[in-house]
């Protein structure tokens, strides 16, 4: 749909458990980012997704099922049912995820600041690999209140996994990794 390339620097596919974290600028970005790994890493990943859009109609909840989406309910979040204490659980010890940190579809040039929900993932399970991914072009591709795709070509570039280090604060971590995903962009 969109002619997307892949390109992996300093990392390579693989069905260990992960984090894909990502810019996020169109409502094709989890299923582009998720078409684009191979079969094997595909079928054990699940992009995490806003439930209040992925449900409505009968083509999103149809995508939502195919894609093995995540559906986090952002209007009712609740502190002992946390979206990071669901991703936990859904995973589980097999599954790895798809997310955007910047926590929703961004119009700007510049990357919006990372949610701290990424930081929470590492900090509960340091056994993931964290790996920054750019998407670039998609915004084009279906721009933001458009129902047709437009025939653009995109690129995924998966860049080297990170990890939270030890004692690091959570504002420098996810400053840390939002600078990973942007030093993808220039590659």
């Amino acid at each position: 749909m969109s002619g997307s390339s892949v390109r992996w620097i300093d990392c390579k596919p693989d069905t260990r458990q992960r984090v894909y974290f990502a810019n996020h600028t169109s409502h094709l970005d989890a299923l582009v980012l998720w078409s684009s790994l191979p079969k094997p890493v595909r079928n054990v990943t699940r992009p995490v997704a806003a439930k209040d859009y992925w449900s409505r109609g009968l083509l999103r909840p149809y995508m939502a099922r195919a894609f093995n989406a995540l559906l986090i309910d952002r209007r009712e979040i609740k502190v002992h049912q946390s979206p990071v204490e669901l991703m936990l659980r859904e995973i589980g010890e097999d599954y790895s995820l798809i997310v955007f940190p910047e926590g929703r579809r961004n119009t700007e040039e510049e990357m919006l600041e990372f949610k701290s929900g990424l930081y929470y993932l590492a900090k509960k399970r340091a056994d993931l690999e964290l790996v920054p991914v750019y998407i670039d072009n998609l915004n084009r591709v279906l721009p933001r209140g458009e129902f047709l795709p437009v025939p653009l070509l995109s690129c995924i570039t998966f860049g080297a996994p990170i990890q939270l280090e030890t004692g690091e604060p959570k504002s420098d971590f996810l400053r840390r990794a939002r600078e990973a995903v942007q030093r993808l962009k220039d590659l």
